[in-house]
């Protein structure tokens, strides 16, 4: 076997609304098909690739200490990106990666989840954002 890439994310969710609308806002993810599923959810797209999966929960899952700690994308536009944070006045760190050409914008979803979106120390040197 030989993995090829990476498929998707599912994320548990009482607030399935507010999640779409913020990774749209926020990540530019849009909404795009999704199987027929006995249960509420959507699948949010990057082009033509669903990477979040949404499921809709009830209720807020227990409190409990994650299996995954966070997921991240890579993406060019650091500066626009960080901008589009702070006039959403959603918080993030900048964090260059010790000893790897990366700098990582790590913040948030409304439900608590840990995202971080990777740049090239060039672009974030570029934006003076390290």
């Amino acid at each position: 076997m030989t993995l090829t890439g990476f498929s998707h994310v599912n994320v548990r969710t009482s607030r399935l609304d507010e999640m779409v609308a913020w990774y749209g806002d926020i990540l530019d993810m849009h909404p795009g098909p999704r199987p027929d599923f006995r249960f509420a959810g959507a699948w949010l797209y990057i082009g033509d690739n669903p990477f979040i999966h949404l499921v809709e929960v009830a209720a807020e899952p227990q409190a409990r200490e994650p299996k995954i700690e966070h997921y991240a994308f890579d993406a060019t536009g650091m500066a626009e990106f960080a901008a589009k944070l702070d006039r959403r006045g959603i918080a993030y760190s900048v964090d260059p990666v010790p000893g790897f050409p990366l700098v990582q914008i790590n913040c948030h979803d409304p439900d608590g989840n840990h995202i971080h979106i990777d740049f090239s120390r060039e672009e974030a040197e570029a934006a003076q954002l390290v």
